[in-house]
């Protein structure tokens, strides 16, 4: 991980980003603005360097809270003038999360040209080389704080998340903006390779690929999670667009159906929308689906293999790693049944 060295000029008394100090006379949000930062200590002095870019390219940001911070990246919450904005900086600057963090400023410069039939925050600054991006922040609470939420959302919720990214995926923004994130046939590949799938799978799906060859391609959000809306009191609010792309029709509903597990009401009418066009669009959710759940085996396979391994070093760790381990569980049963359906689909051809 690089970081942007921070300003000896700066001292630890300053906001982050140095260039204000707390409770400045007019500025926004009144005295003591930066209290809830902990800029003391070698994490505040990694908090001030992360933040110095932002200040570079947004002058009259002001942080206030820090809302989220992993080893990829940090985002806190401040103001740019007398607007509530959000800044989100790149942490982790290996190749991928360049990649990632590059195409989601390119989809938001791109919005400020094209708009979407979905509420997105409008950019105010970003700077894709130092890795960092501040947008408006919207008001509203998301609609689920994890990525496999525990209690499923009401149905409002669901239904004003389903419907954003359903007037998403019927937008078709000018060629040349977005590329196609997925290499569907190398993917089924790769996960044929790491055992993920069996040869009936490879085989199933790809006949499902050739059948589907022709049919046209669908803009997607790309990480179609309950965690990337907010729920606004003028409408949903769609964040974090680093996937945003052409796909297989479909593959947003199949993220969306991925990560409701308990909620079979809400996954039945996933699916009986996913085939409102017909065996076109019912074979490519179908393909979606099986590629994202193996995805999502991988990754939760990895993160288990990785908690067993640190359990004895981690508070709780055991704790974390049972509830992994359900969730691994159900992801396998959630690809028996995608499998199930992926060789029913096949038959019909």
């Amino acid at each position: 991980m690089t970081a942007t060295r921070p300003d000896p000029r700066l001292s630890p008394t300053q906001t982050a980003a140095g260039l204000r100090p707390p409770g400045r006379p007019g500025a926004p949000g009144g005295p003591g603005i930066a209290a809830r930062l902990d800029l003391t200590g070698p994490q505040g002095a990694r908090l001030r360097a992360a933040l110095v870019p932002v200040q570079r390219i947004c002058p009259d940001f002001l942080p206030i809270q820090v809302l989220r911070q992993s080893g990829r990246s940090l985002l806190v919450a401040g103001t740019a003038g007398r607007m509530p904005v959000v800044a989100k900086c790149l942490l982790d600057h290996s190749p991928e999360w360049v990649k990632r963090f590059r195409h989601e400023v390119a989809a938001y410069r791109a919005f400020v040209r094209h708009r979407p039939p979905a509420r997105v925050p409008r950019l105010v600054a970003a700077d894709p080389e130092s890795g960092c991006l501040v947008l408006e922040r919207m008001p509203g609470r998301v609609a689920a704080l994890q990525r496999h939420p525990v209690e499923g959302p009401t149905r409002a919720d669901l239904r004003a998340a389903l419907g954003a990214f359903c007037r998403i995926n019927l937008w078709r923004p000018p060629p040349g903006i977005f590329d196609a994130p997925i290499d569907y046939t190398a993917a089924v590949s790769h996960y044929h390779r790491l055992g993920l799938l069996t040869d009936r799978d490879r085989g199933d799906l790809q006949k499902l690929l050739h059948g589907i060859a022709c049919a046209p391609w669908q803009f997607c959000h790309g990480d179609a999670l309950l965690q990337n809306v907010l729920l606004s009191p003028s409408g949903p609010v769609l964040i974090d667009w680093e996937h945003a792309g052409w796909y297989l029709p479909g593959y947003d509903l199949a993220v969306l159906w991925s990560v409701l597990g308990d909620e079979p009401v809400a996954r039945r009418q996933i699916s009986q929308l996913a085939q409102t066009s017909g065996p076109a669009s019912r074979d490519a959710f179908l393909v979606n689906l099986m590629l994202v759940l193996t995805r999502e085996i991988r990754s939760y396979e990895t993160a288990v293999q990785r908690t067993m391994n640190g359990a004895s070093a981690a508070p709780g760790g055991g704790e974390a790693g049972e509830e992994q381990r359900l969730l691994l569980r159900r992801l396998h049963d959630d690809c028996g049944v995608a499998r199930r359906a992926v060789r029913a689909a096949v038959g019909t051809r």
